[in-house]
């Protein structure tokens, strides 16, 4: 056969799905406030039958809370509930999923769809480093420091102005006290000088569990920097690229940007009203619904998703890029062709076609981030 007669047939064959890992897949918060029977075919990102065709091996799921729960004081009891629904899924079906509490539990022969626990927002350990061991004991595998406002730990990259100027003194207790309980830091969402601070003070390998290359959206905080990529490569640890549309386009990166700083205008109005006995002109789900329908979703496909791997290996190395799809998370905002779990394949193949080699691919989709969950598991001391 000819070189590129043989070239197109390699880029046509279907790649064999290496076992994927998927850092982030926002199932608990949805199957909390609406049961589901996942166990079967939903309209959901994530679903038994579509992880089994696509490959996940790992799911991490996330355990969101809010700002709003943080301020209220249910942030605690919130993550706990999401914990306990997905852990009510594998024990209502241990044949099909098993819950992981940690790396040293994990087993590539078993056959079962493994769920464990990633922890976006540390709102639910309020301001007590001891509840770190409740969590990880749960099966809480990494922490984002922070998620769409300053918090007790770090700055956002959301947040308009800045609290700690990066990570507080508690953030810094904190970041040390996940090293030695093995709990992967992830500096998603938070800003630069409290991701940089976090790296450079860590003693094992940390992770971005969904996070895109700023290189394609300047001016978005919220997707990570070269430099801070390559800080987080040169600690050994992972950028794990996320799928949805506010992320990897670079015009609905700048919208998410300006969402934030306009909601905050909002809130401040409504505190304002408030205080002077007037009644706000609108409720915040209002303010939401009109700022959906004044700046819809561009269209984005595998490609743009593709884009960012591909970057991301030219700039810090295949051994240091993964996946955090952030299914479930950011609604319609997702790729036409990566909509579900059963979607993993569309991203190996178009990564095949761009001459990314099948051993490579095999990283991106779960080799890395496996490694680097070991690595800081091996790490912990108690």
């Amino acid at each position: 056969m000819f070189p590129a007669l043989l070239m197109a047939a390699l880029a046509a064959a279907p790649v064999a799905m290496p076992p994927v890992v998927d850092t982030h897949i926002d199932a608990p918060s949805l199957q909390v406030r609406e049961w589901k029977d996942l166990l079967n075919t939903t309209d959901r990102d994530f679903d038994a039958p579509a992880a089994t065709k696509g490959g996940l091996k790992v799911g991490f799921m996330s355990i969101y809370t809010s700002p709003t729960q943080d301020e209220q004081g249910t942030a605690n009891a919130s993550a706990h509930q999401q914990i306990d629904a997905m852990e009510a899924l594998a024990y209502r079906a241990p044949y099909r999923f098993v819950v992981l509490r940690s790396a040293r539990d994990y087993d590539p022969n078993d056959k079962r769809i493994a769920l464990t626990f990633g922890m976006e927002n540390a709102a639910p350990i309020g301001d007590r480093l001891d509840l770190l061991k409740v969590f990880r004991d749960r099966g809480v595998s990494y922490i984002t420091l922070a998620h769409s406002a300053n918090n007790r730990l770090a700055d956002s990259s959301y947040a308009v102005g800045r609290k700690w100027n990066g990570l507080s003194p508690f953030g810094k207790q904190v970041v040390d006290s996940m090293n030695r309980l093995g709990i992967m830091v992830d500096v998603s969402h938070v800003s630069d000088q409290a991701a940089l601070q976090a790296i450079a003070l860590s003693r094992a390998p940390v992770i971005a569990s969904h996070s895109a290359f700023r290189h394609f959206t300047p001016g978005f905080e919220r997707n990570v920097s070269d430099e801070i990529a390559k800080a987080i490569a040169a600690k050994g640890g992972v950028v794990q690229v996320t799928f949805g549309t506010q992320f990897v386009n670079r015009k609905d990166a700048l919208g998410l940007r300006d969402y934030f700083i306009e909601l905050k205008k909002f809130k401040d109005g409504v505190v304002a009203d408030l205080a002077a006995g007037r009644k706000p002109p609108k409720t915040e789900a209002e303010f939401d619904r009109e700022w959906d329908a004044a700046h819809p979703y561009s269209p984005a496909t595998v490609r743009e998703v593709a884009d960012h791997i591909v970057y991301g290996i030219g700039l810090i190395g295949a051994d240091h890029i993964g996946i955090g799809s952030d299914f479930d998370g950011v609604g319609e905002a997702l790729p036409t062709d990566l909509r579900t779990v059963a979607d993993y394949p569309n991203l190996a193949n178009e990564l095949r076609r761009r001459g990314i080699s099948d051993a490579d691919i095999a990283k991106v989709m779960g080799g890395n981030l496996l490694r680097v969950w070991r690595q800081v598991d091996q790490l912990r001391s108690e």
